[in-house]
């Protein structure tokens, strides 16, 4: 039996998806009935029978902060794909995320390590092997810094990392994947999907800054490729292509028929934009649309070495990302004129 957490989300669906084309038993954690409800909505933009795909999967209701449930959910398993992670910008809801992401982590390692005999894929985050803000290219090798540079996320990220590298001096059987910026169609309002809901609405400003980009299909297919490998005690870094914010933003206007952002956001405007929307924030309740961290993220040119996990999977090619930009595109535009017309 193989265990997923985090099944609900953008990856964790996506390697649900992976694994159930391989025919195998799987179960998979789920907090709420909408959201496991919503991962037949994440299979039908790839299956037809995104119904019956959905039902083959053993749903446990569960959280990772839960340990009960986390014992329950891991009767009889002997792979675990860690995927369940909050991520947040917003200063007020950072303490729930630290506490999902590290001590929720602590607890899946503990029971990996009680039941025995478990391998475990930890999904961190690129975020987590830490920026100094020099743009140089990062590889695994770069080793976290402390620095303003890192988000409230990347750090509870690193944290729960910590937790893994302490399970393997126990015992643990471990490695771990640190994803780029995940591409796919889904939850629009959320991570990355957020890229496609403002191109949609129009952006007039883009930003200096760059990162590294991947498919989603194809991170879930680098972790099956690696749970089935001899990989021990090792993290990958898992990024398809570096791009400039502004070049995204304008293949992404392109696919989806926008006209493309025309003006630098210099430094001085985002610090006015995120100082206005906390205000903002403050009065109305609303979340804010920008934050001091975002702002000053999208200024930074993060780029990544994708060199390691290539040759650890020779014959693995990653998907050019101006096509999962306009497929994503596509789902996109179907979903928007399909609410129009509901």
């Amino acid at each position: 039996m193989i265990l997923v957490t985090g099944g609900t989300g953008l990856l964790g669906s996506h390697v649900l998806m992976r694994l159930l084309a391989d025919g195998a038993h799987v179960r998979a954690i789920y907090r709420t009935e909408k959201k496991r409800d919503a991962v037949k909505r994440f299979f039908a933009y790839y299956n037809p029978n995104a119904d019956e795909l959905w039902q083959q999967i053993e749903w446990v209701q569960g959280d990772v902060l839960d340990v009960p449930s986390l014992e329950d959910a891991m009767v009889g398993v002997r792979q675990v794909y860690h995927c369940a992670a909050a991520v947040t910008f917003i200063p007020k809801e950072e303490p729930y995320m630290h506490k999902v992401n590290t001590e929720g982590t602590a607890n899946v390692v503990n029971i990996c390590l009680e039941v025995g005999g478990v391998r475990l894929c930890h999904v961190s985050s690129v975020a987590a092997i830490g920026r100094d803000g020099s743009e140089q290219i990062i590889s695994e090798k770069n080793e976290w810094k402390d620095s303003k540079h890192n988000a409230a996320y990347a750090i509870s990220k690193h944290n729960a990392e910590l937790e893994v590298w302490r399970g393997v001096i126990e015992g643990l059987d471990a490695f771990m994947v640190n994803p780029t910026l995940i591409i796919g169609p889904g939850d629009w309002e959320q991570s990355t999907g957020v890229l496609f809901q403002k191109t949609w609405k129009g952006l007039p400003f883009y930003t200096r800054g760059g990162n590294c980009f991947v498919d989603a299909r194809d991170v879930a297919e680098v972790m099956v490729r690696m749970m089935a490998s001899d990989v021990r005690n090792d993290r990958f870094i898992v990024g398809a292509e570096n791009r400039l914010h502004r070049e995204v933003f304008e293949r992404l206007a392109a696919n989806m028929n926008k006209k493309p952002p025309q003006f630098e956001a210099k430094p001085w405007m985002t610090e006015i934009v995120w100082r206005v929307e906390k205000l903002r924030s403050a009065i109305s309740g609303a979340k804010p649309f920008i934050t001091k961290e975002v702002a000053h993220h999208a200024l930074q040119l993060n780029r990544y070495d994708n060199a390691k996990l290539l040759a650890q999977l020779p014959d693995f090619a990653f998907r050019d990302m101006n096509d999962s930009f306009a497929f994503v595109c596509e789902q996109y535009v179907k979903d928007k004129e399909g609410a129009a017309t509901g």
